[in-house]
């Protein structure tokens, strides 16, 4: 069963959060507001935020500068994961990730059909790597973030959870990079 090891540090991860909408601003971005109150206040450092419009080579192009950027750890967007025509966040990522994350996808749904039922069937979450970095593109309601936030990335982003988690492994996600 899944545990925090209190015998281990609590190691902060530094995140960037990017909102995707082509109608949010700073002012009213309540999800990506909940992502960064749930982040920092569990200890993780805010390394970027942002807001971008519902297009591909946009979003695309600002995950690849954060993977980039040796300062960000771990990306999380929120906004365009629906079914839409302009919910084109799950293809932009798929663009940068070298190897996705099946199962977060998976879970995220497990998560939400407790919550919102059959309705999680319309929520195309997904998680991925890229350059040392990993991925998450959220729904845009303040619940899936809460959702994801709280029943996943929480504990898979402390250093403490047991049995495993993304952070005790961060440092070999670049090791293909590294071989010559």
């Amino acid at each position: 069963m899944s545990r925090i090891d209190d015998t281990r540090p609590f190691l902060p991860v530094r995140i960037a959060v990017l909102t995707v909408s082509d109608t949010r601003t700073a002012a009213d971005d309540r999800s990506g507001d909940t992502l960064v109150e749930r982040l920092t206040s569990s200890g993780h450092l805010l390394a970027a935020r942002g807001i971008v419009q519902d297009d591909r080579a946009l979003i695309a192009d600002r995950l690849r500068a954060w993977v980039a950027d040796p300062e960000v750890d771990v990306i999380l967007t929120t906004g365009g994961t629906g079914l839409t025509g302009r919910d084109v966040t799950v293809e932009a990522h798929r663009d940068v990730y070298e190897k996705e994350i099946e199962a977060f996808g998976t879970v995220f749904t497990m998560v939400s059909m407790q919550k919102i039922g059959t309705s999680a069937v319309q929520s195309r979450a997904t998680g991925g790597v890229a350059g040392g970095t990993y991925l998450f593109a959220l729904p845009g309601s303040p619940g899936g973030c809460r959702d994801a936030w709280d029943e996943i990335l929480k504990w898979q982003l402390d250093y403490r959870h047991r049995p495993c988690n993304f952070v005790e492994i961060m440092p070999r996600l670049d090791e293909h990079l590294r071989r010559k």
